[in-house]
């Protein structure tokens, strides 16, 4: 979804499970393939996605983020691409970038968007159409079963007769069998993904049973649906409880009080073995859920760091495909400390340390980390004084107050207490004109 925050908060992104039976499943010899709950490589490896997706249709020429999105530790990547409502992507386009994801060890989801909110967009297109897509590109598929899963169509299902959802997938699903495709299944739930009205929750056994190779695996996109911990937690458990295998295909971050709590979701991810798929590596219109600058992967922003650096993050938590040479078991460490960015004072008190995470014209995302010295702190409270007339528009993981261009930060309840060393981080947006120049930074705490 290009134009993803646009339509943030009404109807948000797509999920998807998909669940197969107890008893041994049916699968091609080789290939990808659903068992029990997970996700299983050919050679019976248990395989949990951890990746980014990524903007292809719009942004064909930025071929060098597979090798980016790798280097930052993923071992999945989730492409989209266009059968025609955009820009169409070739056979020859689609078999280079499968070309990619082996050449830099990622697994490939690769994903039709032309399905986007279909029944609320005009311009979406059926999920029929979309297997007519894949039909069209078999020749480069087939064969690639240990390296690419399907999934069918983005979102396929907007707000409007979301009840649709059930036949249009269990038709897209027999459809793409009856046409020979061996590949793992990923489908998307209706509401833009998010399944708000339960129809993919109450009808996802339906759906897999469709499938006569039980090999579809549904995905979740969670966003401002899964604003709290106790939304995300009950929606996984019922997966969970129902024995049915489930990804996180998309997902973003909590910017604000009513966004997706991500810390959580990724923390639930991990403690469950279930994957997750962040939006987006960059391309937004707006730019909030670009993981990067530009596409610049020495400049991530703050949602690039929480996603690839944080607790229960990329980094700490994904392991390379078994196919690529991977290890065969899960990695046991534990997510990474943070390092402080500045060397901390020699008695009490706290350092802090400003950047600017991303910058539009007219806006930029700022973050700040702030430090305790030689000893525990029990609050912190950080001032900015702006050079050049900035206002602080949202902030996130602080609580701030304004006094002409000088703006005061106070931690929130769960990161003011710091041990000695330790850090915290808070972010924000802000507005600027004419310059966005440093501004200068106290810190004091108690």
């Amino acid at each position: 979804m290009k134009s993803r925050l646009a339509t943030f908060a009404a109807a948000v992104l797509a999920a998807a499970a998909a669940v197969l039976f107890s008893v041994g499943p049916a699968y091609a010899a080789t290939g990808l393939h659903v068992s029990g709950r997970d996700i299983v490589e050919s050679g019976g490896q248990t395989f949990v996605m951890r990746g980014v997706n990524h903007e292809h249709t719009w942004f064909a020429n930025e071929t060098d983020s597979f090798a980016d999105i790798k280097a930052k530790g993923a071992n999945t990547v989730r492409v989209v691409l266009s059968g025609g409502r955009w820009t169409a992507n070739s056979a020859a386009d689609v078999a280079n970038v499968i070309a990619l994801c082996k050449q830099h060890k990622l697994i490939c989801v690769l994903e039709d968007h032309d399905t986007t909110g279909y029944g609320e967009d005009g311009a979406a297109y059926t999920l029929d159409q979309a297997v007519n897509y894949w039909i069209g590109l078999k020749s480069v598929l087939v064969g690639q079963e240990d390296y690419i899963s399907i999934n069918i169509g983005n979102e396929p299902i907007g707000n409007t007769n979301a009840g649709q959802w059930t036949s249009a997938t269990v038709a897209a699903i027999q459809k793409m069998r009856s046409n020979g495709f061996q590949h793992l299944l990923m489908v998307d739930a209706p509401n833009w993904g998010q399944d708000w009205t339960y129809v993919m929750r109450d009808n996802a056994q339906t759906v897999l049973d469709a499938d006569s190779q039980h090999n579809t695996v549904l995905s979740i996109h969670m966003y401002a649906v899964f604003n709290t911990a106790a939304s995300i937690t009950s929606y996984l458990d019922t997966f969970r409880s129902k024995g049915w295998p489930l990804v996180i295909g998309e997902f973003g971050w909590q910017f604000g009080a009513g966004e997706v709590d991500d810390q959580t979701l990724m923390a639930e991810a991990v403690a469950r073995n279930l994957g997750y798929l962040g939006w987006s590596w960059a391309g937004n219109n707006d730019p909030i859920l670009d993981m990067t600058v530009n596409f610049d992967p020495n400049q991530l922003t703050t949602w690039g760091q929480r996603v690839f650096n944080g607790p229960n993050g990329i980094k700490a938590t994904a392991r390379e495909a078994a196919i690529f040479g991977g290890p065969t078991t899960p990695p046991t460490s534990t997510p990474p400390t943070t390092t402080p960015p500045t060397t901390p004072p020699a008695g009490g008190g706290c350092v802090a340390a400003y950047s600017i995470a991303g910058q539009w014209t007219g806006g930029f995302q700022g973050e700040v980390r702030v430090t305790a010295g030689n000893a525990a702190v029990g609050n912190w409270t950080v001032t900015l004084a702006f050079p050049n007339g900035q206002t602080v528009t949202q902030v996130w993981s602080a609580t701030v107050t304004s006094s002409g261009s000088t703006v005061t930060a106070r931690n929130v309840g769960y990161n003011g207490n710091l041990a000695a060393g330790a850090s915290a981080t808070f972010g924000f947006l802000g507005t600027w004109t004419g310059t966005n120049g440093v501004p200068a930074v106290t810190c004091s705490a108690t």
